[in-house]
């Protein structure tokens, strides 16, 4: 289930094809082991989605995860009351499909019908949401608002494993709910925090769903070639399936080294 389609497309990768100069002939594949690949590495757009990914990752996924472990320590607070009522309410938006989430963005971002720009209309304050530089922002800011609730569920209970005991001495010698959430709540959670980090960097490099569908929306500020999977999926749509395997190797080999060399490092950190 796992290996086949891997396989498959590492095979299919290997071959480029080729159409005659009209068309009217079937197109045939030929067997180019470096073809594609060398292709991926110089098309500009495809190059340009991965470091738009890139960056993306780099600001999204820290600050998602420190705003989930913020709120996970919040609801973890011995004094805090309604638990069960913030952790349903942070976890609500994961529960919406990422495709329904993105159309509700795309209506508060759309420069006609926004609400946020009616509020800050009185205050001469309007938002270019689908602005060339901030388009991306618009896009990870659907990201964290569906993904920080799951963060949060997993870091929360990670700290319900912690002894109470240890907690209990903690506050016994005088430290501070502060203290207590730097100095022993979040290096006993690290593990969790590592596992978040890890399956974040991943679901960056998958980002498709929010900017497909803010793309109609978007005046040409998301093009078709957006993110690595979405110019993958524009040379699928172009018939070209060797060329789309070969996008999707290289990201899933990046993704690969990403994280095995974010693994490493936190892995070395904990040792020390």
């Amino acid at each position: 289930m796992y290996v086949a389609p891997i396989v498959y497309a590492a095979v299919s990768s290997l071959f480029t094809v080729h159409r005659s100069g009209l068309g009217l002939t079937a197109p045939s594949k030929v067997f180019d082991p470096l073809g594609n690949y060398a292709r991926a590495l110089h098309d500009g757009a495809f190059t340009g989605a991965l470091g738009r990914v890139a960056l993306f990752g780099v600001v999204q996924v820290p600050l998602m995860l420190c705003l989930a472990l913020a709120l996970a320590l919040l609801i973890d607070a011995k004094s805090a009351r309604g638990k069960g009522f913030f952790r349903l309410a942070g976890f609500l938006p994961y529960a919406i499909p990422g495709v329904s989430a993105a159309l509700v963005w795309s209506f508060m971002y759309s420069s006609q019908s926004s609400p946020i720009n009616r509020l800050l209309a009185p205050l001469g304050v309007s938002v270019p949401f689908f602005d060339g530089h901030l388009v991306l922002w618009s896009v990870a800011n659907i990201v964290t608002w569906s993904w920080v609730g799951y963060n949060m569920i997993i870091i929360y209970s990670a700290l319900q494993a912690i002894p109470a005991e240890v907690l209990e001495a903690a506050r016994m010698d005088g430290a501070s709910a502060l203290r207590v959430a730097w100095s022993i709540k979040v290096p006993a959670i690290r593990g969790a925090l590592v596992l978040t980090a890890v399956f974040s960097i991943i679901g960056s490099a998958q980002l498709f769903n929010e900017p497909t569908v803010l793309r109609p929306v978007s005046g040409g500020a998301i093009s078709s070639s957006f993110t690595p999977l979405m110019s993958a999926q524009s040379a699928v749509a172009a018939g070209n399936y060797p060329y789309a395997a070969a996008q999707s190797v290289v990201l899933a080999v990046l993704v690969g080294v990403v994280s095995f060399v974010f693994l490493k490092l936190t892995g070395r950190g904990g040792k020390a």
